[in-house]
């Protein structure tokens, strides 16, 4: 059993272990704490800030004064978490030297005494205890006892370092969940909003609070089957696949909706700073999480919350993850604990999990992971072209519904008429276009719950949408025109096919005998230049979001493309590029987009793809004929050599399109920037800087896309500027430069 709660040896420093984490309160400002692990040996030596605060979580290669904080940038780029066992705190600076402990540093794994979780949650805002004595700021919402009757209720928990736990703003899940009869517990992580603790983003204590969350709600009187579920979209759906791994033995299932796979891939994509959109969400997250960042969090201490006062008295040992995550330039081993996709395969209970190829925040690796969930009895998702929160849309809320009636209220799933009559208006108020709810698919069976699970469960798991945006009157509205069943992604079937680059600037089925070449240069103002006009949120919900899709000039991109499809072209998955580069500098990065030049002359954006090949060695695990990822560790980079012909394999994003006939394939090849909404790139650019790529001969690049059968779709092209998350523009004719003399 796991020793609980901190350890009180002094008068005044008290030393609390946490999962992975030590945190010491009470010090001496500036006092200088050794931390001895078991066996005697000095981990670091902490420094307590002036408020007499100190916090371990990463340790450096070798023992150092954690001072600085660059010197905590350092312990996090080159060292490992805190590994759990006992260990003892000796305060250097007292006279007499003092040591305070032993105490345990628990895993994710030491579940604590199973009385932990007899605690009352009653509607309203509250406190929740977690195994290390840290106490979350929760919200618990009722539903319509009216529509729905009494309690007991089915249940989900909302939980995120958002505002989970805002009394005054619940998050759409929530408010979701409560419509549809769900009872629903918002929370807030460690460091976040009135909960006490350090934030540390993705961190393993994070899971472990999350195991205790749901434990703690589950022996709630008014929870249904005693078994919660888990909803939310981004942050708090990401937050379910870390939750979900711990197995919370009361889980009954989750429902991640826009999530990563890796925080590193999306801070560092294809090696390349992405200095938009993820520094903004970790900057927001730093400032969010300082005393009363939240200003809801103020308000209540203003108002008297003394909780969640002294809860917020930790946080000036917060970490800065803008700046570390800006430090870790190369992957580290120790952050493959909180690699998304490593963790999905412990996870034992049923997933609904949607995505959009285009995700203006989050992107879509998210589809590279979708075939690891391994022990998951029942793995449900949707995918479509679009936003970030079209997971929500009304084209999808109603499936969400579905799985939610089937695992967690356990019933056949029924939309009452009452939510029927006003959907219309809150979707058009929302989303900007007027939708009905989809019919109840399982009404014939409404008295036969296990005959309706074995028919939902019968049917195939992957449902595919094509062109949302084109489906409803109203243009760029979350609506699909038609879709795709299918038991996997990329659907069974799929296959590799390879165009070559050729001279002319045309994509071809053969490589050319003879060797040649076309040069682009750097282009340093790509990197700073996203497609989107607007940043806030909600402005991705309405149909129509403020672009401007701006061009490279003809010498900073080459770009090839197919004749006139004789036939059509459905791509299902990751594709790569197979890229001879001569560079003109030892250090680059390559972006390579897809688009369809249709008939009318229109480009329609399709997907982009980005490598800094510096970074060369592929990770043999998570590559083959079609998928690439590389290992990214610092012992695999290596400079490039100007002059010198490098081959590599550029990762396009994953993605589900239909090329029709008539239309073209077109792929470009830039410097990162300008063809992504929010994503910036801090490129390795040299004003001036050439590179050749190759074509033919003994450097023969080219394009490998996943191929699918003859998909049944319109005929017809949806309107040009109707897609979602796929800008229009006319297209410019292609102007390729030849190369110097190539070797």
């Amino acid at each position: 059993m796991a020793t609980e709660g901190p350890s009180t040896v002094a008068r005044d420093l008290v030393v609390t272990p946490g999962v992975e984490t030590l945190t010491v309160t009470g010090a001496r400002p500036g006092a200088h704490l050794e931390v001895v692990a078991a066996e005697g040996r000095p981990v670091a030596t902490l420094v307590a800030d002036a408020m007499g605060n100190a916090h371990l979580a990463f340790v450096p290669p070798e023992h150092r004064v954690l001072a600085t904080p660059d010197d905590l940038v350092g312990a996090l780029a080159s060292g490992s978490p805190l590994a759990p066992g006992n260990y003892e705190v000796v305060d250097r600076s007292a006279d007499p030297v003092r040591t305070h402990g032993p105490v345990r540093v628990l895993a994710v794994d030491d579940h604590p005494d199973p009385s932990l979780y007899d605690q009352r949650l009653d509607e309203g805002f509250g406190y929740l205890r977690v195994r290390d004595g840290v106490e979350l700021s929760v919200m618990v919402r009722f539903p319509d006892e009216g529509l729905y009757g009494p309690p007991p209720w089915p249940t989900v928990i909302e939980y995120s370092g958002y505002g989970p736990s805002n009394p005054d703003a619940p998050q759409p899940g929530t408010m979701i969940g409560n419509l549809l009869g769900f009872a629903v517990v918002g929370v807030n992580m460690r460091g976040t909003g009135c909960s006490g603790g350090v934030f540390d983003v993705f961190s393993p204590a994070q899971s472990a609070d999350g195991y205790d969350v749901v434990e703690t709600v589950a022996r709630q009187e008014w929870v249904l089957h005693n078994r919660p579920g888990m909803v939310g979209l981004s942050y708090p759906g990401i937050s379910q696949l870390y939750v979900g791994a711990t197995r919370p033995p009361s889980l009954a299932a989750i429902t991640p909706l826009s999530v990563i796979d890796d925080l590193w891939r999306q801070q560092w994509p294809g090696g390349t700073y992405n200095s938009g959109f993820t520094r903004a969400w970790l900057a927001q997250r730093d400032a969010e999480t300082k005393v009363g960042g939240m200003a809801w969090d103020q308000a209540r201490i203003d108002a008297g919350d003394t909780t969640c006062a002294a809860n917020q008295s930790i946080r000036s040992q917060n970490f800065d993850f803008e700046r570390f995550g800006r430090a870790i330039e190369c992957f580290q081993p120790a952050l493959e604990a909180r690699r998304v996709a490593s963790a999905i395969d412990r996870i034992e209970v049923p997933v609904y999990l949607t995505g959009s190829w285009q995700d203006e925040q989050t992107g879509s690796r998210f589809a590279l992971m979708l075939d690891g969930f391994h022990r998951s009895p029942h793995v449900v998702v949707t995918l479509f072209n679009g936003h970030h929160p079209d997971g929500y849309s009304p084209m999808i809320i109603a499936r969400w519904f579905e799985f939610l009636s089937f695992y967690v209220a356990r019933r056949v799933p029924k939309v009452p008429e009452i939510i029927r009559q006003f959907a219309p208006a809150q979707f058009a108020e929302h989303f900007g276009y007027t939708h009905e709810i989809e019919p109840d698919r399982f009404s014939d069976l409404a008295e036969d719950y296990d005959a309706a699970l074995a028919k939902y469960r019968s049917e195939p798991p992957v449902r595919v949408l094509f062109e949302s945006g084109a489906g409803s009157d109203t243009a760029g509205a979350p609506a699909a025109r038609y879709e795709l069943l299918t038991t996997s992604f990329p659907p069974p079937g799929c296959t590799a096919r390879r165009w070559y680059f050729a001279e002319d600037g045309s994509l071809r089925d053969e490589p050319s005998p003879e060797g040649s070449g076309h040069r682009y240069r750097d282009d340093p103002e790509a990197g700073g230049e996203s497609y989107a006009l607007t940043e806030a949120f909600d402005d991705f919900i309405r149909p129509t979001v403020p672009i401007e899709w701006t061009y490279f000039d003809d010498d900073a991109t080459v770009g090839y493309e197919t004749a006139p499809l004789e036939s059509p072209v459905a791509v299902m998955g990751q594709g790569h590029v197979d890229l001879w580069l001569r560079p003109g500098t030892d250090d680059t990065s390559v972006q390579a987009t897809l688009t369809e030049i249709r008939p009318d002359g229109i480009e329609v954006r399709v997907q982009c793809g980005w490598h800094r090949p510096v970074h060369r060695h592929e990770d043999v695990h998570r590559s083959d004929d079609l998928r690439v990822d590389y290992t990214f560790v610092a012992e695999h980079r290596e400079p490039l050599v100007p002059g010198e012909w490098v081959r590599f394999r550029l990762p396009l994003m994953p993605v589900a399109h239909v090329f029709r006939r008539g239309s073209r394939l077109r792929l470009t090849v830039s410097t990162p920037g300008r063809d992504m909404p929010f994503w910036c790139f801090e490129n390795p650019v040299v004003e001036g800087a050439d590179h050749a790529v190759g074509l033919g001969g003994d450097h023969a690049s080219s394009l490998v896309l996943p191929i699918w059968g003859d998909l049944e779709h319109p005929v017809d092209h949806p309107p040009a500027d109707a897609l979602r998350g796929q800008p229009a523009r006319p297209a410019r004719p292609i102007v390729n430069h030849p190369a110097t003399v190539l070797t």
